[in-house]
């Protein structure tokens, strides 16, 4: 069945829901990678100086805000594809919105990706201000400031590009928004535990993968709850599309967490499989979020089988309220993620 996207003007209560879902996935995160990160902290050690309460804190509230701004990017890069080009006059009014916000998202991404740099430098360095030197020192030697650095070029790039969209529209391809703000995501991984093995190639590129298939997954359901929803007709042509990608997503992420987390795990020293995922810091944090992504099945499982077949009709649903309770899922999912990079295996 072809559907036609009507001009009816947005409904105002799906606005106010889609406001809410903007503001679940941050906060969500925000609180799960303090609550979690406090939780893996290692005890003080006699004689040790430690980071201060403003670089314990700090340090991971501002990790996940630099993942809460790729997934932004992300999922703001998608819509020009969710909702097709062949209807500008139904789909511009939405994309006039999105566009600006893209350009922002991405400028957020690099400023936070420099921070956590930053914050990083004074971990390393507890009781001493970060100088420039010491910063320099940290990309230079320690390849999780470089990664970092370059996660920031890629999303100065996707600033600049999607600065050409806003001022040349569609003519610059949607396609390559998406592609640099994935590739931005790339060196993400490298800020995590490493594997010092034959394995270690593996293990990065099932990272990666996971990285940005969660990117895909959260960013993509974010804006279709946020600036599609209140549009009915863009929506019935929008959902079905983003239901395909998110359930390829689903299997990426969970099939290369668990083969990264385990496979972490596995390879590393000293470390014994099952014991350690109850015995590890880094083992009961793999446990919270495999049982997270476990959660986000059924919730989307419900959004495709059932919302989905009313939204194509053009009916009514409360399609925001569960897309907010999925996406608190996953904010609460990427707090875990942040804790996990820190924590420790053994």
């Amino acid at each position: 069945m072809t559907v036609t996207a009507s001009p009816a003007p947005p409904l105002s209560g799906q606005r106010v829901g889609g406001r809410l879902v903007a503001g679940v996935f941050p906060v969500c995160a925000i609180v799960a990678a303090v609550a979690a990160s406090s939780f893996s902290e290692q005890e003080a050690v006699p004689g040790i100086p430690m980071p201060g309460p403003l670089v314990s804190v700090g340090l991971p509230v501002v990790r996940v805000l630099l993942d809460v701004s790729a997934v932004a990017v992300v999922g703001l890069s998608l819509v020009a594809k969710l909702l097709g080009f062949d209807r500008p006059e139904y789909t511009e009014p939405v994309m006039v919105r999105v566009r600006p916000l893209a350009v922002m998202a991405a400028w957020a991404w690099a400023i936070c990706a420099l921070l956590t740099i930053v914050f990083q430098t004074a971990e390393l360095n507890p009781g001493a201000v970060p100088t420039f030197g010491m910063i320099a020192d940290y990309v230079g030697n320690v390849g999780t400031g470089q990664g970092l650095l370059f996660s920031a070029a890629c999303a100065l790039a996707a600033a600049g590009i999607g600065l050409m969209a806003v001022r040349f529209g569609e003519k610059v391809p949607a396609e390559l928004r998406v592609i640099v703000a994935l590739f931005g995501l790339l060196p993400i991984p490298v800020t995590g535990h490493a594997v010092n093995s034959i394995w270690h190639d593996p293990i990065m590129i099932s990272m990666e993968i996971h990285v940005m298939g969660a990117a895909a997954w959260a960013g993509g359901l974010l804006v279709t709850a946020v600036f599609v929803a209140p549009h009915p007709g863009l929506l019935a042509m929008a959902l079905p599309k983003f239901s395909r990608i998110a359930s390829v997503c689903l299997i990426m992420v969970a099939l290369s967490g668990l083969i990264t987390g385990l496979g972490t795990m596995a390879l590393t020293p000293g470390v014994t499989l099952p014991d350690a995922l109850l015995t590890s810091d880094y083992g009961l944090l793999v446990v919270a979020k495999v049982t997270l992504v476990a959660l986000l099945v059924p919730l989307a499982a419900h959004i495709r089988f059932r919302l989905l077949p009313a939204v194509r009709k053009g009916r009514a649903t409360a399609l925001v309220g569960w897309a907010a309770a999925e996406v608190g899922v996953m904010g609460l999912a990427y707090g875990v993620a942040v804790a996990i990079t820190r924590a420790s295996i053994v």
